[in-house]
């Protein structure tokens, strides 16, 4: 199952971000079997950072929530909210999925 993970960050954490970030990356890289994708968001109206974007591949949610919490950035504070979306791809690169 796809999930699409979205990340909104605490303003008053920002900090962590760079703080954390080569471990951050790290622990994506370690995890490229199941994050898909990642990056972060930017807020077009002022360009200000706006969280991340995770594609995760799991069996559950539990799973991904678990992928979540092991990110070196979750137990920093940077992490406002997070929402948990399955998603179904039906287009890519100019054909249909399904």
């Amino acid at each position: 199952m796809l999930y699409a993970v979205l990340f909104e960050d605490n303003d008053e954490k920002a900090e962590m971000r760079a703080k954390h970030m080569a471990a951050h990356l790290a622990f994506l890289e370690r995890n490229s079997g199941q994050i898909r994708a990642a990056g972060p968001l930017t807020d077009t109206q002022d360009t200000a950072p706006a969280g991340g974007l995770w594609l995760v591949e799991a069996p559950d949610t539990a799973d991904v929530r678990s992928l979540i919490e092991a990110d070196p950035f979750w137990p920093t504070g940077l992490r406002k909210a997070v929402r948990v979306l399955a998603w179904t791809q039906v287009f890519a690169e100019g054909k249909r999925q399904v």
